[in-house]
């Protein structure tokens, strides 16, 4: 494999408290503020497409914070090879 590797990842986080909802919409609000990597989000997870070295950094950063701010919580997270938008309608 040759030049930049693209990814496409499943994330869904689960804060370990009461009031759940202001943790998440942080969370995917963050990571929406990254446009080099392409967000989609539906009711169960947030997808991000786009440079693998770029994600992970973004998930690095967003998921320290997230824990800092918010505290305990867990994060669900499926790791595909290839930006995979789309493939589906193909």
């Amino acid at each position: 494999m040759t030049g930049p590797l693209k990814a496409s990842i499943d994330i869904s986080l689960y804060p370990l408290k009461e009031d759940y909802i202001p943790a998440i919409a942080d969370f995917i609000d963050r990571i929406g503020q990254y446009p080099e990597v392409h967000i989609t989000r539906n009711d169960l997870s947030t997808q991000l497409f786009g440079d693998y070295d770029k994600i992970m950094y973004i998930l690095k950063e967003e998921v320290r914070y997230s824990w800092m701010t918010w505290g305990k919580g867990i994060f669900v997270v499926k790791f595909l090879l290839d930006d995979l938008r789309g493939l589906a309608d193909s």
